[in-house]
């Protein structure tokens, strides 16, 4: 099930052409099915409606014994993709490393392996989680 939910989703994405990609696709051992989208733009909740409309109509009654939510990532979920560190240039970011030691700071600049945050540079895979910092 979630290969073909994984597969009608890049679908629609694909074909939707507003520049969206899965980010998170998950089912859970009560059966909730989550998907989460993302993308450079705001995610309008029209188009997370959209995309839950098309799996219904895709799925029919393969759906009958699952809860279905789509939505877009978390505001305060841990960065998944590069998406969410460009979205997020300019941003204060937290930055947890591999030790649980937080870090924080504005995140300056990212490429394919480092992100600067403030005037350190981490790679990818030396840090446990990277979150934005919300300040009220």
């Amino acid at each position: 099930m979630i290969n073909k939910i994984r597969d009608l989703v890049n679908r629609f994405l694909l074909e939707d052409g507003k520049g969206y990609e899965l980010q998170t696709l998950e089912v859970d051992k009560d059966n909730n099915i989550l998907v989460e989208i993302d993308r450079l733009g705001v995610v309008d909740v029209d188009d997370c409606a959209a995309l839950n409309r098309y799996l219904v109509a895709q799925l029919g009654d393969a759906l009958d014994d699952y809860s279905l939510e789509v939505g877009s990532v978390s505001l305060t979920a841990p960065f998944k993709s590069s998406i969410q560190f460009h979205k997020n240039l300019g941003a204060n970011v937290i930055v947890t490393d591999k030790e649980g030691k937080r870090h924080s700071g504005q995140l300056n600049s990212v490429d394919e392996e480092t992100f600067m945050v403030n005037d350190d540079v981490y790679r990818y895979d030396e840090v446990q989680s990277v979150v934005a910092q919300i300040k009220f």
